[in-house]
């Protein structure tokens, strides 16, 4: 990784993880360098299971994304301030399928020591290894209400990784 960034234990993340995920976004990745993709996501979690600290990632089955969260054993997280916003919303409405999105303006990739696919506009990486993975199972919610956010019944994946690394922007004094 360039050195504008510096590797920060997971207890040391001093953002908001709500705020993060939930309403700033994220850039989920995974594949190679030579063959990636990402999307746009704002579910996921982050905490301690396992006596690890894990983030977990929610991919739809139908997003070209999930082939390379299948065959890969990394995936990365990746969080941009408020100016990235536009690049979040392409990323999220566009398919790698149709637009070669490692080619997108304005977001530039960035290969992990361990050959992983970040992106150095990013504040803050997450890097995770693969521990679990599972699909949430209708038959099983315990609040109806949620079948309604699956109209088409293209229920998501998530996949639970250990936080390998976390990677935060080094920002310049005032």
């Amino acid at each position: 990784m360039e050195n504008s960034f510096k590797i920060i234990k997971p207890e040391q993340i001093q953002d908001n993880l709500f705020k993060l995920i939930g309403s700033d976004w994220m850039l989920v990745s995974a594949g190679k360098p030579e063959h990636y993709n990402m999307m746009t996501a704002s579910w996921g979690f982050a905490g301690v299971l396992w006596r690890k600290p894990v983030a977990v990632a929610f991919i739809r089955p139908n997003r070209y994304t999930y082939e390379f969260a299948e065959n890969n054993p990394y995936y990365t997280l990746s969080f941009f301030d408020e100016d990235q916003r536009d690049i979040l919303n392409l990323c999220g409405t566009i398919s790698g399928r149709d637009v070669n999105k490692m080619g997108i303006e304005g977001i530039t990739p960035l290969i992990t020591p361990l050959g992983n696919v970040c992106f150095r506009e990013a504040k803050l990486v997450l890097e995770c290894r693969k521990l679990y993975f599972d699909d949430i199972k209708p038959e099983l919610f315990q609040a109806f209400e949620l079948e309604k956010i699956y109209p088409k019944k293209d229920y998501h994946r998530f996949y639970i990784g250990e936080i390998v690394n976390v990677w935060q922007k080094e920002r310049p004094l005032p």
